[in-house]
């Protein structure tokens, strides 16, 4: 069994789900835990200012084994996982030669990973696939990256004729939850450029991801006696399906794909009297970003004149932006990168986030961080998996991408 694989194997037995509704930062124990374990390895493969600091960031060096001038590279992965789909008790199967047919994930519930609804599977034929046991999700987002990193870091110690420069890696915590980078100091982490290594299938690159925004609404009803309603009841929940009514039918997630936005309607709670409302808003394109924003806006204010003034009221605000308007005023990371998958026999497929990644962040807090592969697929859920030749060629793509900018200093 490879190095990356033993590595993975290991860390998704780490029950690392992060906590949208704790107030701690890291916002589960067992993320501290994880990077207290993943700090004691780096150590013990000889980096150099291995620390865990009081926020739950893991951070180390590979110091440079020249004194050519060449970038210092950081690569970064989170450490949680989603808490869409239980984490804890992984038990990750390990199919070997995979023919090409449906996998039986649990055979007690009659969980099956099945090629009609996932037809990538058939892309793997012959290869060894690392499934989940079906009453979890598996964890290579973003254990798999982890792994991946570390290995390669492992690689390039035993190898000192690959001459490179300063490279730094972090592991960061509460990613899932939107939170990942919220206290990263990158002043301290001192790096020219990043990559995450967070994304899916073999060859993808992603440096576009969504601006996006949150509303937070609420709807102030009058509940009424039903038998002598006429004239006094404002029922909230209707005024709620009234707004939802209002948007665009076709600019929801379910109708959309590749570079379209849309207005997620996330969480509804409603009574008579008072109904809450949560969406997500998302666009790649700046001024269709700021249009959507504005026409939810123009959406509340005609309720509100419609029912009285107070009636709905609206909380809107920014998340993080596209990414792309950064890494373009650097596009040799994401060349460098499409160059060291060619090399190894990879074709790079450069597709847009539907989402976001620490790596957006952290663009716009001054280190331009586009996002690689780990691998995998069917992320936050009981049907992820993972091709082991895909991690392994993760770890050769992190290699390269050193040597590559060691050869150009």
């Amino acid at each position: 069994m490879s190095k990356v694989v033993e590595r993975f194997l290991k860390y998704v037995k780490y029950h690392t789900t992060s906590d949208e509704n704790s107030n701690t930062f890291p916002s589960t124990e067992g993320q501290l835990i994880f990077a207290r374990e993943l700090a004691k390895e780096l150590k013990e493969l000889g980096l150099s200012e291995v620390e865990v600091d009081e926020n739950g960031y893991v951070t180390a060096l590979l110091p440079a084994n020249t004194d050519k001038k060449i970038p210092t590279i950081g690569f970064i992965a989170h450490m949680d996982t989603s808490p869409d789909m239980c984490g804890k008790d992984v038990k990750p199967q390990i199919i070997e030669n995979y023919d090409g047919n449906d996998i039986m994930l649990n055979k007690e519930k009659g969980i099956i990973l099945s090629t009609s609804e996932f037809p990538e599977l058939k892309n793997y034929i012959g290869k060894t696939l690392i499934t989940t046991d079906g009453t979890t999700l598996l964890g290579a987002d973003d254990k798999a990256g982890i792994a991946e990193i570390i290995t390669a870091i492992e690689y390039l110690i035993n190898h000192p004729e690959i001459e490179h420069g300063n490279v730094k890696i972090a592991f960061t915590p509460d990613e899932e939850i939107g939170r990942g980078v919220d206290k990263f100091n990158v002043k301290k982490f001192a790096c020219d450029f990043a990559y995450t290594v967070d994304g899916g299938e073999l060859g993808t690159i992603e440096y576009e991801n969504f601006n996006a925004a949150s509303a937070k609404i609420k709807i102030h009803g009058r509940n009424v006696h039903p038998g002598t309603a006429k004239g006094k009841m404002k029922n909230s929940i209707l005024i709620g399906i009234e707004l939802q009514n209002m948007l665009p039918e076709l600019e929801r997630p379910e109708h959309t794909e590749g570079y379209q936005g849309f207005y997620h309607l996330n969480n509804f709670q409603g009574t008579v009297e008072e109904t809450s409302m949560y969406y997500i808003i998302r666009d790649f394109d700046k001024q269709a970003f700021s249009d959507k924003k504005e026409y939810i806006k123009s959406i509340v204010e005609a309720l509100n004149k419609k029912y009285g003034e107070g009636t709905v009221e609206l909380e809107l605000k920014d998340q993080y932006y596209n990414m792309r308007e950064v890494i373009e005023k650097h596009m040799h990371i994401v060349e460098t990168a499409m160059e060291a998958m060619r090399s190894l026999g990879i074709e790079p497929k450069v597709v847009p986030i539907r989402g976001g990644t620490d790596g957006a962040r952290l663009s716009f807090m001054g280190l331009p961080t586009p996002n690689l592969f780990t691998g995998g697929h069917n992320f936050h859920g009981k049907y992820e998996f993972i091709p082991i030749h895909a991690m392994e060629k993760a770890v050769e793509v992190i290699v390269k991408i050193v040597e590559l900018y060691g050869k150009k200093g």
